[in-house]
């Protein structure tokens, strides 16, 4: 399992959430609030996938926020 640990400050949970919602399908992911991070879970077949689907997920997650931040 890979765990992302998204930063409140710099992550809109809107945009995590949308996030989750394209990547779900290529990964089982568990999101999770801890603090001040939004935590997510990725589980998939193999290290390598896992690792990707985060880091996408993660890229995703912050253009999405930068995008409502301009708005």
């Amino acid at each position: 399992m890979t765990e992302l640990r998204l930063h409140r400050t710099l992550y809109r949970g809107t945009a995590v959430d949308e996030a989750i919602k394209v990547y779900g399908s290529y990964a089982t992911l568990e999101q999770a609030e801890e603090g001040d991070h939004w935590v997510v879970r990725v589980s998939s077949t193999s290290p390598a996938r896992e690792r990707r689907v985060a880091r996408e997920l993660a890229n995703t997650a912050l253009g999405l926020t930068v995008v409502a931040h301009g708005r």
